[in-house]
């Protein structure tokens, strides 16, 4: 007989149009939002225009962090202690695989403290990430890497030459989209 365990998001929300629920979603898991994106896809689509328009609807404060690529350590440490200077209370990362891995591992900085390198396996000084992520909603926009539904972030380092996971039942987001595109 074969045994496993199964742990996935804690809430879905699937459908066409959906996207319209996020600003009140948002507003429930916190008034400080720390939004990350994709470097240009959401602008050129209109839906980062729609996005600003939900939450200032729900009233949030919103700081807006942009990842064009695979998130590495450096770029975690510099967004999230931006994210903790603007006091983000809850994270909702949009976009593909990057974005939402980004997301992911900024909303467990977030909770935990430190340095990403503290916390990732196999390199560092492989801390266990004991506290569960800020709030973290999950959309995304591509098709494949299925990043919104996993209990972990992949995060390189270009000097070291290395991609690990930062990993933690405490990752899971609470609230993840599908969107039909």
């Amino acid at each position: 007989m074969v045994v496993f365990n199964f742990a996935t998001a804690q809430r879905i929300l699937f459908g066409a149009g959906r996207i319209a629920e996020l600003g009140v979603l948002a507003a429930e898991a916190g008034q400080r939002i720390c939004l990350v994106t994709g470097r240009h896809s959401l602008e050129t689509s209109g839906r980062l225009n729609a996005i600003r328009e939900m939450f200032e609807q729900a009233g949030l404060d919103w700081v807006h962090v942009r990842i064009g690529h695979e998130p590495t350590v450096e770029w975690v440490d510099e967004q999230a202690a931006l994210a903790r200077e603007f006091k983000a209370e809850a994270v909702v990362a949009v976009g593909g695989g990057s974005a939402l891995d980004a997301g992911k591992a900024l909303a467990a900085l977030l909770a935990n403290g430190g340095a990403a390198l503290n916390y990732l396996e196999g390199v560092g000084r492989g801390r266990p990430l004991l506290k569960p992520s800020l709030p973290l909603i999950a959309v995304p926009t591509t098709a494949g890497t299925g990043s919104e539904a996993t209990k972990n972030a992949v995060i390189g380092d270009r000097a070291n030459t290395f991609k690990k996971s930062l990993r933690s039942d405490g990752m899971l987001p609470g609230w993840r989209w599908s969107i039909p595109t």
